[in-house]
């Protein structure tokens, strides 16, 4: 058998093969025996039809079963005799095929096409320069902390003896049209609960339902900015009418030692309570120094090692991103199919966030494989253990997922590209300096983190 291999690209490669004539005429003559002992063939006793006529009389289906015998092979052999770690299914082209025949002396050729892996020529990985950043806590973050706990102390005692005032939180039952297009789907959600004047509340809701009492009815019309939060809604005049079913007075607790007591967790005072919220705090604040710096490694990896990667592997990982987009939305409520959702856009940036991923992932099992750095069995399962608990699942339910997903190879791999960038970071040449804010991104990629 005679093989070209073709540089198509670093992860394209086309092989051109030929496989001698003796040897498709060995197949045709084995085949054809096959089908002789076996099929009925008008004239003839089962097994004694002559080779020439089952031939005539099965051509498509001998030749078929011969290219079934020879072509699988020939490729598996021809990747081996190359060296190429090849991604999913290759694509096969047999050169006129129609024509192949038992006694030809011509022989079989076909073309592969195949996406592998590329190869990657580690250049300095060792000593990259990073820069840590630790939030600092101040005593407005602890305060901002207790206050929140606070709120969510908070009791909800009903309004009788009055209308509802700012501050109150009511509980509503909305119709909606949309006034200057009719024609689209009304509004009617129920249950709504709202904070009069609160933050992010339009103002016509807190002007129209100021005064309101348990079961009446307003009705009224919200003209909605440009730059409206629900995309849906921004720019549109909808006219709602709203009936109310509970006004609540929210009532705070007394920031003192009874109330910290109550929270539970070991504290007894309020001193107590703003120490364990400065120890969480920086705690937090050590978490996103270290995903930063962590972060900020991988960059400088990355811009040192520019290849080609797969496009299989980026289109499987953009996809896993546009999936993970989809469930933060469907979680926050926000309706995916919405038609204003500019999801080309998505695509293309998703895809390229996807090709950085990809190729990070292929650098650090390049450097694991360089380092030696291997995954035990007790760390698997320390991993699924940790994942288990995390989850609030039985241990043996992760596990059944995950084997579904790749299994407990998955695992290992993943361990093991986290041990190489915990080398790189042991490595590299860190400095400490104040924090900056992180750059702003957009929703999208926000998303999809």
């Amino acid at each position: 058998m005679k093989t070209e291999l073709v540089d198509v690209s670093p992860t394209r490669k086309e092989i051109k093969i030929q496989i001698e004539p003796e040897i498709v005429r060995a197949a045709y003559d084995r085949i054809s025996d096959q089908y002789a002992k076996t099929v009925n063939v008008p004239g003839f006793r089962r097994g004694h039809a002559p080779r020439s006529v089952v031939r005539t009389r099965f051509k498509n289906e001998i030749r078929g079963d011969v290219l079934r015998e020879l072509v699988p092979d020939a490729i598996s052999d021809a990747i081996d005799k190359h060296e190429l770690a090849t991604i999913g299914e290759p694509d096969i082209h047999v050169d006129d095929a129609e024509n192949l025949t038992p006694a030809g002396d011509q022989p079989l050729s076909l073309h592969v096409n195949l996406e592998v892996l590329p190869k990657i020529d580690l250049g300095n990985y060792k000593g990259l320069e990073a820069v840590r950043r630790r939030r600092p806590v101040t005593e407005a973050d602890v305060n901002s902390v207790v206050e929140r706990l606070r709120e969510a102390s908070a009791s909800l005692q009903p309004v009788e003896d009055r209308g509802a005032l700012p501050g109150d939180i009511l509980s509503v039952n909305f119709h909606g049209r949309f006034l200057d297009e009719p024609e689209r789907e009304e509004i009617h959600v129920d249950d709504v609960d709202m904070t009069l004047a609160g933050a992010g509340v339009q103002p016509e809701f807190t002007d129209n339902l100021t005064g309101v009492k348990v079961d009446e009815q307003r009705t009224f019309t919200v003209s909605y900015p440009e730059d409206h939060s629900a995309k849906d809604l921004a720019g549109k005049r909808v006219e709602y009418t709203a009936t109310v079913t509970a006004v609540r007075l929210k009532e705070l607790p007394e920031v003192d030692n009874e109330w910290a007591k109550s929270l539970g967790e070991g504290i007894e005072s309020i001193d107590g309570l703003r120490a364990k919220v400065r120890e969480d705090l920086l705690q937090h604040a050590d978490v996103e120094a270290d995903h930063r710096l962590r972060a900020e490694v991988m960059g400088k990896l990355l811009e040192a090692h520019r290849f080609e990667v797969p496009a299989t592997l980026v289109t499987h990982q953009a996809n896993h991103r546009l999936e993970s987009v989809v469930r933060d939305m469907i979680g926050r409520g926000i309706d995916p199919r919405n038609k204003q959702l500019n999801w080309e856009g998505a695509r293309e940036e998703l895809k390229a966030q996807a090709e950085e991923d990809v190729r990070g992932s292929l650098l650090l099992e390049r450097i694991a494989e360089e380092e030696k750095i291997a995954v035990s069995d007790d760390e698997v399962e320390a991993e699924i253990e940790a994942i288990s608990k995390a989850a609030r699942q039985p241990k043996e339910q992760v596990r059944g997922v995950l084997t579904k997903e790749g299994g407990e190879r998955s695992i290992a791999n993943r361990l093991r590209n986290r041990k190489a960038l915990d080398l790189l970071i042991g490595n590299a040449r860190i400095t400490e300096e104040e924090w900056t804010e992180p750059e702003k991104t957009d929703a999208t990629t926000q998303q999809s983190e």
